[in-house]
């Protein structure tokens, strides 16, 4: 039998690729571990969290960007409800806006719309 043992990475379309690696530095405390250089153009991005536990790609694809603006496509874990609230509390300071937290489906908390640079919202979450 195969089996799985996580997700490797979440990668998302971006229009421009400093814009998004500045954000994404900026708001998540992400890292980057990999330039994907084409022509001697960044094209994409490997970004990793502090913790090591998250792991996304960025690639430049401006039509694609564009095509999922607005969708929730990544929710990111929170170890407890309390980090999520702490959450709210970096982004407010950094005065990045979203849309406060709401009750998950299985009663955790959320922290809804967050919108990286192209409008693609992430969403923090903990059971």
């Amino acid at each position: 039998m195969s089996v799985l043992s996580g997700l490797h990475h979440v990668k998302l379309p971006v229009s421009d690729i400093a814009r998004s690696r500045a954000w994404h530095l900026r708001v998540l405390d992400f890292e980057v571990t990999v330039e994907f250089v084409e022509a001697g153009v960044v094209m994409g991005l490997a970004l990793v969290d502090r913790a090591r536990s998250a792991s996304i790609g960025l690639r430049h694809d401006p039509v694609r960007a564009a095509a999922v603006s607005g969708f929730d496509a990544v929710a990111l874990a929170v170890p407890t409800r309390e980090g999520v609230e702490s959450w709210r509390a970096r982004l407010d300071e950094l005065g990045e806006p979203h849309g406060g937290i709401v009750t998950g489906h299985k009663g955790g908390s959320v922290l809804v719309g967050l919108h990286d640079p192209d409008g693609i919202e992430i969403r923090l979450y903990a059971e």
